[in-house]
């Protein structure tokens, strides 16, 4: 406990959290988050070997980990990752649905290919369905019922030009949340998601100091965001500091949607 703030410093101690998409960036950030809390942590995602990685740098801040492989196109998998959960650990307490489908380049909608739309929604809003259809029957057994965090976007509260399968797929996954937070809300599980701005992610990173540049403008805050900064969310939303919080979608952004803001105003002048 912060004797400062009264807030505990480990907010998940003795909970069993699951990190879908954990293997880089925004996941993995918040698997380490999340050990840091204090929960025990299930990092999930397909690439086996980044995941090793992951759960060593958490085992070695002294938390603890587990890696599981898996493909959220595919039911059987996410159904088999949940039940190995399960077998692990005998309930789930928080679990965080991060991932994104890498898509087409952006191009008007009528330049879509339905395979490429198809693909989108798979990724972005099915996986989303999938995860949150075997992770809601775990988390239901719990008698103190749990919290799911899902990935949006803010391209999933405003339309952005040329994503048409990503903006329609992150706009789902909005709606989904709200459904499941109304289903289960009963059960005492909490659904919630977070809409990110623009992030300082390996992608952002690799495309170098202009395009960092002119992201960073379009922030009433005048940068981009950090992985850390989506963390931070993350583990709030999981934890009982949130305890009145569902069905909701937190824009983690920067100010960014909050409208247009001035132009050349400054707050401390007075002519």
């Amino acid at each position: 406990m912060n004797a400062t703030t009264g807030v505990s410093n480990e907010p998940l101690a003795g909970k069993v959290a699951l990190v879908v998409g954990a293997s880089r960036g925004i996941g993995a950030a918040i698997g380490a988050a999340m050990a840091r809390a204090g929960a025990t942590v299930v990092l999930a995602a397909r690439d086996r070997r980044a995941l090793a990685q992951r759960v060593a740098e958490i085992e070695e801040l002294g938390g603890q980990a587990l890696a599981l492989q898996v493909d959220v196109l595919a039911e059987d998998s996410v159904q088999g990752l949940l039940e190995e959960v399960a077998r692990r650990h005998g309930r789930l307490d928080a679990a965080v649905n991060n991932f994104a489908g890498g898509g087409r380049p952006p191009a008007p909608l009528a330049d879509w290919e339905a395979a490429d739309f198809d693909s989108a929604v798979a990724t972005d809003l099915r996986g989303v369905f999938l995860c949150l259809k075997f992770q809601l029957r775990l988390m239901a057994k719990n008698p103190h019922g749990g919290a799911i965090v899902n990935m949006s976007s803010t391209a999933g509260e405003q339309g952005v030009g040329g994503l048409a399968g990503y903006v329609a797929s992150k706009f789902g996954v909005g709606g989904l949340t709200r459904v499941a937070a109304l289903d289960y809300a009963a059960a005492g599980i909490r659904v919630n998601a977070i809409a990110p701005g623009p992030i300082l992610t390996d992608r952002l990173a690799a495309a170098g100091p202009r395009a960092r540049e002119m992201a960073a403008a379009a922030v009433p805050l005048g940068r981009v965001g950090r992985v850390e900064d989506v963390a931070a969310a993350a583990v709030w939303l999981c934890s009982a500091q949130s305890g009145f919080v569902t069905g909701t979608v937190l824009a983690v952004d920067g100010g960014r949607l909050a409208g247009v803001p001035a132009f050349a105003v400054n707050p401390g002048r007075r002519d």
